[in-house]
């Protein structure tokens, strides 16, 4: 019996996997911060990857295109400071076609990266934007681009957890004043229709920060038990912590 357990206890498993998707203005960053800070507390290993930075294929290159090609503002939009961007909203046919191709590099880029996590440390890695946010850009009504979109999530490796924190896009613009408001209602289409296709994005109602953060912490704490069972004491007393946490907020 101990013999059996050791030796599942010598593999190594990749780490729990939690992804965070939405508008921008929707609170990714607050509960991404948060939830760092409760899984560090319980000793947990954790990293955070932010998609744009460290999984998209020429991400400066394709920064800079947007700012040359189509005059987009830099800078991240604030109320006191909005800006205009002009990248994801532009819905050309030549950009679309340029997303599908960019798209197919990140999906790859992505499995790669996952791929490796096996030989690192991390315990929990949370994602800032996943593949799910490129995709939430394309036109999910064209049964063309879905069947698209299914291979692509075909491909892409599933996370333990993938949030989507739905947001009123008013409200949403009035945080991050970035884009139009009617490109956001059109993207927060896009994201639930997306939801809806991959079947494994835990949806989370525009609340109050409080409430969104105890259903984050919720769901991730049920998702721990399934990994790395060398860190299985850590993940236990990680249970607990965790659990105090959303009992006493």
């Amino acid at each position: 019996m101990w013999n059996g357990r050791h030796s599942r206890m010598a593999v190594r498993r990749r780490p729990c996997l939690v992804s965070f998707s939405g508008l921008d203005g929707s609170g990714k960053t607050t509960q991404i911060d948060r939830l760092l800070e409760s899984l560090e507390d319980c000793g947990l290993r954790v990293r955070l990857l932010r998609f744009w930075d460290h999984i998209a294929v020429l991400g400066r290159i394709r920064e800079a295109m947007s700012h040359t090609l189509f005059k987009s503002e830099k800078g991240i939009g604030s109320p006191e400071k909005p800006v205009q961007r002009r990248d994801k909203n532009v819905r050309s046919w030549y950009m679309t076609a340029a997303r599908l191709f960019l798209y197919a590099l990140d999906a790859i880029q992505l499995t790669m990266v996952v791929a490796r996590m096996s030989s690192r440390k991390e315990d929990v890695v949370v994602f800032d934007r996943y593949l799910y946010d490129e995709i939430a850009n394309l036109d999910l009504g064209n049964s063309v681009l879905r069947g698209y979109v299914r291979l692509l999530l075909r491909l892409i490796p599933r996370p333990d957890v993938a949030f989507l924190l739905d947001a009123v896009p008013s409200q949403a613009r009035a945080r991050k004043p970035e884009y139009p408001l009617d490109f956001l209602h059109c993207n927060r289409v896009s994201y639930l229709d997306l939801a809806a296709l991959a079947g494994s994005i835990t949806i989370v109602p525009p609340r109050a920060a409080c409430e969104i953060t105890r259903i984050v912490k919720r769901n991730v704490l049920e998702a721990l038990p399934h990994q790395q069972p060398q860190r299985e004491t850590a993940v236990l007393h990680s249970q607990a912590a965790i659990t105090n946490t959303i009992t006493n907020r």
